[in-house]
């Protein structure tokens, strides 16, 4: 049979989102950012995971003349950052770490964490390496703040995990990715509508269904939190993925990945809670 195919339109629309489809995910990060601040957004903090801590997208963000910064998650991998231990990676840079005994326990996140100043491309950074129970795996992140202690950087990236919740809810109940037309615009229109869907559900439920948060918690955020019944229900499987990664001397953060990305997953942490239920 011959391949399906389709001409494309002179709609400029379409032309822009298929541009869009085949340029690299760090351009189109930072074209959806310059769309941003074209538009008058402004933020404190760009919160992005491995895929786009890039020395480019730092230098983009730094460069902005409101005064943002960059807080990233990096990979444990072959990148060497300028530091006073040397030119090393990741890796080599948290057993350096350890060596000098410069690892503490936070009691108020639950992790070992490290710090070290840094450099990436002259550009001067703090990492921030993080560690759950004596044998989890080592997590980094990277930050433009040098302001920021490891407790406050950690506190601001777990808003990103919001970002996976809307995904997981939207690909459930919404349906994302489901979209069967061979249309390459058809394709986007369905996108952005469940995206809209959701953005308009999120909302009603906002309004609907919250609860302010001050007295303990105003310490932390400084601010008062509403919190929708579904993130109160995110948060409270959070904690409980944080006490069996400590019993079971795991990772939580590779731990809440997998229940994210896999249903099964869910079931496992239910079994392995149960049996540690008696225990307590």
């Amino acid at each position: 049979k011959a391949r399906y195919c389709k001409e494309h339109s002179g709609d400029e629309r379409i032309a822009r989102r298929s541009a869009e489809y085949f340029a690299s995910k760090i351009e189109t990060a930072i074209s959806m950012l310059k769309r941003s601040i074209i538009e008058g957004v402004r933020f404190d903090y760009l919160l992005v995971d491995s895929w786009f801590t890039c020395s480019e997208l730092l230098k983009f963000v730094v460069s902005r003349h409101f005064g943002c910064h960059l807080i990233g998650m990096i990979k444990m991998g072959k990148t060497k950052y300028e530091t006073d231990l040397g030119n090393k990676t990741a890796p080599e840079l948290i057993k350096a770490l350890q060596k000098s005994k410069n690892v503490k326990y936070s009691r108020s996140i639950g992790y070992y964490t490290a710090t070290v100043s840094a450099k990436i491309s002259s550009i001067k950074v703090c990492l921030f390496f993080y560690r759950r129970g004596k044998n989890g795996n080592w997590n980094a992140l990277l930050t433009s703040d040098l302001k920021l202690d490891a407790k406050e950087a950690f506190r601001l990236y777990s808003r990103r995990w919001v970002i996976e919740v809307a995904h997981k809810e939207m690909k459930q109940n919404l349906k994302l990715g489901k979209n069967q037309c061979r249309d390459f615009a058809g394709q986007i229109a369905g996108i952005s509508l469940c995206v809209l869907q959701y953005n308009i559900l999120s909302y009603v439920k906002r309004y609907e269904s919250y609860e302010t948060i001050g007295g303990l918690f105003a310490e932390i955020s400084k601010n008062s939190v509403e919190l929708s019944v579904a993130e109160k229900i995110w948060l409270l499987i959070v904690e409980v993925i944080n006490v069996i990664a400590e019993v079971l001397n795991c990772d939580a953060m590779v731990l809440t990945e997998q229940v994210i990305s896999n249903d099964k997953q869910i079931k496992a942490v239910k079994q392995a809670f149960d049996r540690l239920t008696p225990a307590a």
